[in-house]
């Protein structure tokens, strides 16, 4: 049998569905608490009724002294019933937003990417703003239930004053309730199209971040922004419309609700004038009248709520109900640390074919950019397998056979804008805290002079994206990760295209040695690196063209030396 947390939802109603019957214990409680607060706000009006009419009858000190402490029963179990029924209800919105947050995370970072149509900012947004949304339903069912209940109370009791009192609220509650209804369709429409846009946005701000420094860097920065602000322009006039309609729908709802007070308290007032009721159930009459506004305020918003909540679901539907990229397979690879590209043609690679034996270390010399790219996206499962042709093979094994997490055990491939995080060097090095490796990675990446200065070490604190740090030591803290995960393949793509020719040096034979007896592939133009591989592939026009060692293409291979030679 799957659980609530397993059970993938088809759709924003499942969604929604799933949060109600996973808090469906709070709820009830909730409910009952509410329901009881609602009851003792509807009870002081009709005690306060019958109070008037006794007291005038009986004129009693102690039917009095009675009254009051029926008065004061009644105005604690209003308050502590709103205290513990809120409190119950509350930490079940949170819990339940906590749960569908961690469910959208972990749907935009598995190791498959879901075939979505949305960017890391919008999935951001869902995970957020959505999430919260939609555990809001948990809050608005009791509150809706408890609503009902206090204009139910208020409608008997009046009713039993005289029976068209409480026709008038029962027909009057339905008809505004159809008025709303429909009003509330428009809200959900509205607030969908406003998730969407400020979502966009989102997605273009995190972009815009990702992309500053080369934006700055050609002079695009002006461009950029002037894009942004379009998109935040479209997102601040739909939530001008969005905040339109909410106040359209809060003005009529409040408008419809004084209209019913108001007609309950005048058909009160002439009974009472024609002698129908008395000066108590008046009294009371008057008191309902004005104290049914609040239920009947809430019990109008709930629609509103309830479809905003559901255009949230919805919205969350679209990540955690979207198929996988590709299907991977279960088997797990070979103990053979090699690596093979076996006819491959995807984008601008036309059937690349080489091998990574076991153990060596291999730099492939892409003359086109554009082919380093494609070559990393294949290696590095960015590319579904069934979307190429041709084969790449782990330990022996196809990609597409082998399970996503086992490859990842196996091979890394070290992309060539490696995130860093916020944190320390420590952590940014070595996420998990297993390395047994850190001082030899920071040694060949050429880190130690980041790291000696500063008096916390490897402890100094790393903002986020690396803001307190140059392009160079960015660059070299990534490549510091990737040699500390110590994985049996690696694949690194540029990883000194920030660092002076030094520096460059210093690290390929770091590199070289750090990853001695262990499989490595590195795409790069760069001579130093070049020079370290074992051999040295030549990519051109999506086609290896040579092969040999750096030297020996230095001297037979015109084009080559003029490619690399800096």
């Amino acid at each position: 049998m799957t659980s609530p947390d397993t059970q993938r939802p088809r759709a924003g109603s499942d969604i929604l569905r799933t949060a109600l019957r996973r808090n469906v214990g709070a709820m009830a409680w909730g409910t009952v608490l509410m329901g009881l607060y609602q009851a003792g706000e509807t009870a002081f009006p009709i005690a306060l009724g019958l109070i008037v009419e006794h007291t005038m009858r009986h004129r009693s000190l102690g039917a009095l002294g009675l009254s009051v402490a029926a008065l004061a029963v009644i105005i604690t179990t209003v308050s502590l019933s709103w205290r513990f029924g809120m409190r119950i209800l509350q930490k079940a919105n949170t819990t339940e937003a906590h749960r569908w947050r961690v469910r959208v995370a972990g749907a935009g970072l598995q190791p498959v990417a879901r075939d979505v149509d949305l960017k890391s900012g919008e999935v951001l947004t869902i995970a957020t703003e959505d999430a919260d949304q939609t555990a809001d339903i948990i809050e608005v069912v009791p509150l809706l239930i408890s609503s009902l209940v206090a204009v139910l109370i208020a409608a008997v009791a009046l009713g039993l004053a005289d029976l068209r009192l409480g026709l008038l609220v029962i027909v009057g509650t339905v008809g505004i309730l159809s008025v709303l209804s429909v009003m509330s369709r428009r809200i959900g429409s509205s607030t969908r199209e406003q998730q969407a846009r400020v979502a966009r946005a989102g997605a273009k701000v995190a972009d815009l971040i990702i992309g500053l420094r080369p934006l700055h860097g050609f002079g695009g920065n002006h461009a950029a922004f002037r894009s942004y602000r379009r998109v935040s322009t479209d997102a601040k006039q739909q939530s001008v419309t969005v905040a339109r309609v909410g106040g359209v729908y809060a003005g009529t709802a409040l408008a419809l609700n004084a209209v019913l007070a108001a007609a309950v308290t005048l058909t009160a007032g002439w009974l009472a004038f024609e002698g129908r009721i008395n000066i108590g159930e008046l009294v009371m009459a008057v008191g309902l009248a004005q104290f049914i506004m609040e239920p009947l305020k809430l019990f109008s918003e709930m629609p509103k709520y309830v479809m905003i909540a559901r255009a949230s679901a919805e919205r969350m539907a679209l990540v955690l109900t979207a198929p996988p990229v590709t299907t991977p397979g279960r088997e797990r690879p070979a103990e053979d640390a090699d690596l093979e590209v076996d006819c491959v043609r995807h984008g601008t690679l036309r059937k690349v074919r080489f091998r990574v034996s076991a153990g060596e270390f291999v730099a492939v010399a892409a003359y086109q950019p554009r082919a380093a790219a494609d070559l990393a996206a294949v290696l590095a499962l960015n590319v579904p397998p069934d979307a190429y042709e041709g084969t790449v093979r782990v330990g022996g094994r196809d990609l597409a056979d082998l399970a996503v997490e086992a490859v990842r055990e196996r091979l890394l491939v070290n992309p060539y804008d490696g995130e860093i995080f916020a944190g320390t060097l420590r952590s940014n090095i070595d996420p998990t805290g297993t390395s047994r490796i850190v001082p030899e990675a920071v040694e060949a990446s050429m880190l130690t002079d980041v790291v000696a200065l500063h008096r916390e070490g490897l402890d100094h604190a790393v903002r986020d994206r690396g803001a307190n740090l140059s392009g160079g030591q960015r660059q070299r803290l990534s490549l510091a990760r990737a040699l500390a995960a110590d994985t049996d393949v690696l694949v690194l793509r540029d990883p000194t295209t920030a660092v002076d020719a030094v520096t460059e040096q210093l690290i390929a034979r770091g590199v070289a040695e750090l990853r001695r007896g262990r499989t490595t592939l590195v795409i790069t133009s760069s001579p130093a690196l070049l020079d370290a591989a074992d051999r040295v592939l030549v990519l051109d026009d999506g086609v290896v063209t040579a092969e040999d060692t750096h030297r020996g293409l230095l001297a037979t291979d015109e084009q080559y030396r003029l490619a690399v030679t800096r």
